[in-house]
């Protein structure tokens, strides 16, 4: 079938100075500070190549807008009043589940291979930009398969479903299915993050318990199975509950879907525990310590996403800026406009850097890099999520009114943008859980400072910057600090890995304009830029 190009010969005017639509971005031969960082961080560079070949594709993208245009239906009964307690996913949904599954996403960290979690948050990375709701489920199920092993038994059925490379919607018991996923379910009411203020109770029933209670939260309430922490006897601990039983349904009762501002493709559900059978999972009264093993790799994605994100955002800045005249000059070649785009740029490349050198961590077979996964995920999360949101912004921006509207993909990315800063551990909760890291395992702060350390030399502000945050926090700083604190220490995880891995331009632009030379408080409010060479990174190619 011949494609024939749209009329641009109107009655009324001619359709001029408009960009067409930005074909499909190479997500990975197209993206040379990837390649360069997951090469550095040592993963699988062939691997991503080729599931980047599938998720890049035009139809991947068309299976993203449906699965947000049909958005996930609730479906309590049936047509004769009997409970189904389902969620209904458009096509879209379920093939971008598909390929993410089948491309490694949650499987090719536990596989044994080397740089299996630098090739996993680089995945993460990749499907942030086709369809971040997709990513959900898919990281979830990734991050299950560590707190499972407290379990050998569930562990034996759960992990190679969990880590199959294949992806089974059916509506069956996890063993009659060849490949299941996982979700999580802890956050209530009167809690929110203070999940030790849970009520829902656990009942031994024999070798099984029933649970009741009410979850304000659950995430692809789909998922084959969730982990869930409710009361016994002995204090608060974690438990795996089934969606589905051997003959019917497990008593989890969907209550509504959550109105989410965005991740759309997602569904997110409050629901009801009526009695339902569970399995404990590790030691009773140590659900905290069980669940937080999937909460940690969880936070890896947080991490990683919102790298993925700016991508989205910038390359189609860039699209339209290279396309787009205005005052006699293409917009690309506006000094103001370079200016704003290589601003932007910088934060991309230090969310890219930082997520992936937190991924190398939790690849570390030795003490020092565990704990250094420990303190890194969590600076890489809280700065990148901050600085996401007014990325995106400014991208949205620079298209004008264009970027406003929803035939662009700037919408979605901006109702996207603050999420990860939201799930597993909204900024206040992270930073004083980097306090918390630092006081409670010196191996932590030791590796971090090992890290830092690695980087001096090479540019000033950088050690000038290093320097004073040290004379600032000699120890640990005020609670009331804790924010600033982060930033500082976050920004420097950053510059540090772009001194090593990067460019000059880049690793000098970011420590120079990040970490303390004069600038203003906006995007773009910055001067001695090497523009050129940091916009030539941004660039497909």
């Amino acid at each position: 079938m011949t494609n024939l190009p749209p009329e641009d010969r109107l009655a009324t005017h001619s359709v001029e100075n408009q960009p067409g639509p930005m074909p499909p971005p190479d997500l990975w031969g197209g993206d040379a500070p990837l390649r360069a960082a997951v090469a550095a961080q040592g993963g699988d560079g062939a691997a991503l190549a080729e599931a980047a070949a599938r998720l890049g594709t035009a139809e991947a993208r068309a299976d993203g807008e449906e699965a947000r245009r049909d958005a996930p239906r609730l479906v309590l009964f049936d047509r004769g009043g009997r409970r189904l307690d389902e969620v209904r996913f458009a096509p879209g949904y379920h093939n971008l589940m598909q390929a993410g599954a089948e491309a490694g996403y949650a499987a090719v960290a536990w596989e044994g291979r080397p740089g299996g979690h630098v090739t996993h948050a680089a995945m993460v990375y990749l499907l942030s930009q086709v369809e971040p709701g997709v990513c959900c489920p898919l990281t979830m199920t990734y991050a299950g398969v560590p707190a499972l092993q407290a379990d050998p038994t569930l562990a034996e059925t759960w992990v190679p479903r969990l880590t199959a490379r294949a992806y089974d919607p059916a509506m069956a018991p996890v063993g009659e299915k060849r490949a299941a996923t996982l979700g999580m379910a802890m956050t209530e009411k009167q809690g929110g993050s203070d999940v030790r203020a849970n009520t829902t109770r656990a009942e031994r029933d024999g070798d099984l318990w029933r649970l009741t209670g009410h979850k304000w939260f659950c995430s692809a309430p789909m998922s084959d199975g969730f982990l869930t922490l409710a009361q016994t006897d002995r204090g608060l601990s974690c438990f795996l509950v089934p969606r589905w039983l051997e003959g019917g349904r497990n008593a989890i009762r969907l209550q509504r879907l959550k109105d989410k501002l965005g991740n759309r493709a997602n569904a997110s559900a409050e629901i009801e525990y009526q009695g339902a059978v569970a399995h404990l999972l590790g030691e009773e009264g140590q659900g905290v310590r069980t669940i937080i093993r999937m909460v940690h790799h969880t936070r890896l994605d947080t991490a990683m996403a919102p790298a993925g994100l700016m991508r989205a955002a910038l390359i189609e800045a860039l699209w339209w800026v290279e396309g787009r005249r205005a005052f006699q000059r293409r917009l690309i070649d506006q000094p103001l406009m370079r200016a704003v785009l290589a601003d932007l740029a910088l934060d991309w490349e230090g969310a890219l850097a930082a997520g992936l050198r937190a991924a190398r961590a939790f690849d570390g077979a030795d003490e020092g890099e565990r704990a250094l996964a420990r303190i890194a995920v969590a600076l890489a999360k809280y700065v990148s999520n901050k600085r996401a949101v007014p990325v995106i912004g400014e991208a949205m921006e620079v298209l004008g009114g264009m970027g406003y509207v929803e035939d662009t993909p700037l919408p979605m990315l901006y109702r996207e943008a603050p999420l990860n800063g939201i799930w597993e551990g909204s900024g206040n909760v992270i930073c004083l859980d980097i306090l918390r890291t630092l006081a409670r395992e010196p191996l932590a702060a030791e590796a971090l400072d090992a890290e830092l350390d690695a980087a001096k030399g090479s540019e000033p502000a950088y050690d000038t910057a290093l320097d004073a945050h040290r004379a600032r926090w000699p120890d640990r700083p005020p609670e009331s600090e804790a924010r600033w604190f982060a930033e500082s220490l976050g920004s420097l995880f950053a510059a540090s890995m772009l001194i090593r891995t990067a460019p000059e331009a880049v690793a000098a632009g970011y420590a120079q304009s990040r970490l303390g030379a004069p600038r203003g408080l906006m995007p773009g409010a910055v001067a001695g830029l090497d523009e050129g060479a940091i916009l030539g990174r941004l660039a497909q190619g």
